[in-house]
């Protein structure tokens, strides 16, 4: 529980066989997490016999995607007040929850930051393309939808209150890479309170299938800004 709610962490997982379990161990650790729920998306067969000591509980989403496996996961944390979602791949450091749960007093989404120099540690995957090219996004999201200060509209590491999911909900359509970005369009374009808080970035436990390519790190981009111009400029109606 935190502040007399309760806590949910989701992990989306496929290929962090190598790393989820001890993910699951730090989360387990701070002592206020009432729920650890793996979504399984067709992961590595290692992933189940990783999971099953801990403390977490594990689903299977089958439809492809991050966006797929984060949408499971929201529907299967229905009875938490307060959801927190972070990639179980080493990158995160899961003691950065305390960071992010203070400003849920005060406002319904908290995204991480990766960007900030001084928390980039050695090792992490944020060379100079990858840093500038999600500020540089976050500032076209800044503009366009006259919202709060942004500086990485790539980190996977937020907490969410319930509040906020269900309004959001009826109109996710993604599940693919750039569902996290969907999210935060989502929260700008309903004028959601938020705020984006500084995390620490580590080196990555195994090869990323999307940012380990820069080729693929490139289409994702481009992908995000259409994305966010296809959001502010076409009106959108709520899916069920």
């Amino acid at each position: 529980m935190w502040n007399g709610q309760r806590l949910a962490v989701v992990l989306p997982t496929y290929n962090e066989h190598l790393s989820i379990a001890e993910c699951i161990r730090g989360f387990e650790a701070l002592g206020i997490v009432d729920d650890i729920l793996v979504v399984n998306n067709n992961a590595h067969p290692d992933t189940s016999p990783a999971v099953a000591p801990t403390v977490a509980r594990e689903v299977f989403e089958m439809t492809q995607g991050y966006g797929a496996a984060i949408r499971r996961g929201l529907r299967e944390t229905t009875d938490a007040d307060l959801v927190c979602v972070c990639e179980p791949d080493g990158t995160f450091d899961p003691a950065d929850l305390l960071k992010l749960l203070p400003f849920t007093t005060d406002v319904d989404v908290v995204f991480g930051s990766r960007t900030v120099q001084t928390f980039i540690l050695s090792g992490a995957n944020m060379g100079w393309f990858l840093r500038w090219g999600n500020w540089a996004v976050a500032k076209l999201t800044e503009v366009l939808y006259n919202t709060v200060y942004l500086s990485d509209v790539g980190c996977t590491f937020r907490v969410l209150k319930r509040s906020a999911i269900d309004e959001m909900s009826p109109f996710f359509v993604g599940n693919e890479s750039s569902f996290g970005f969907e999210m935060m369009l989502l929260a700008s374009q309903k004028k959601m309170s938020m705020v984006q808080v500084p995390v620490k970035y580590q080196e990555r436990v195994g090869e990323s299938s999307v940012t380990g390519s820069q080729s693929k790190a490139v289409k994702l981009g481009l992908q995000m800004i259409a994305m966010c111009l296809r959001m502010r400029f076409t009106p959108r109606s709520g899916r069920e």
